[in-house]
């Protein structure tokens, strides 16, 4: 079940996507909370870090342990506007992250932004831990306006 806080730091996840697309990057926000607190935020600016692996979600989990001085981020949450791809899950389940909540699914998208078929919610049934996953729909639109709004940008 979804809580007034998961709303809450999803919007701020959305937000984030927004000031990507300011800075010249993709419309994805993420942010890592632990305890209702804010460890992390990322946008997604790999063309302007010139590095394939700058994406939203791993942003927030670098900046989150980097304010803890932690790789393990046990019983965090990670909020993103977008479904994660395969890196951004793996990393997530690498720094022992126990939740995922996101606005965007992958099907949903104007633009298929996370290549291949995967499923992650299928790989993560094969884990040895499982992460949580909560796809927020009510959230989804609000998102994706962000995508479309940076799709007619010229």
């Amino acid at each position: 079940m979804n809580t007034p806080k998961d709303v809450q730091y999803l919007k701020q996840a959305i937000t984030l996507s927004q000031r990507s697309v300011t800075q010249g990057g993709y419309p994805v926000g993420a942010l890592l909370v632990l305890d209702n607190k804010v460890l992390g935020e990322g946008i997604s600016d790999g063309k302007q870090q010139c590095d394939a692996t700058s994406h939203a979600e791993i942003d927030a989990i670098r900046n989150a342990s980097r304010s803890i001085q932690k790789r393990n981020l046990t019983g965090a949450t990670l909020y993103t506007s977008y479904e994660p791809c395969l890196m951004c899950f793996s990393a997530s389940f690498w720094a022992y992250i126990h939740k995922i909540v996101y606005a965007i699914r992958k099907e949903s998208s104007p633009q298929n932004f996370n290549e291949g078929t995967h499923d992650i919610a299928k790989i993560n049934m094969h884990n040895r831990r499982t992460i949580e996953l909560v796809h927020m729909k009510e959230l989804e639109q609000e998102a994706i306006s962000v995508i479309t709004a940076w799709k007619k940008k010229p």
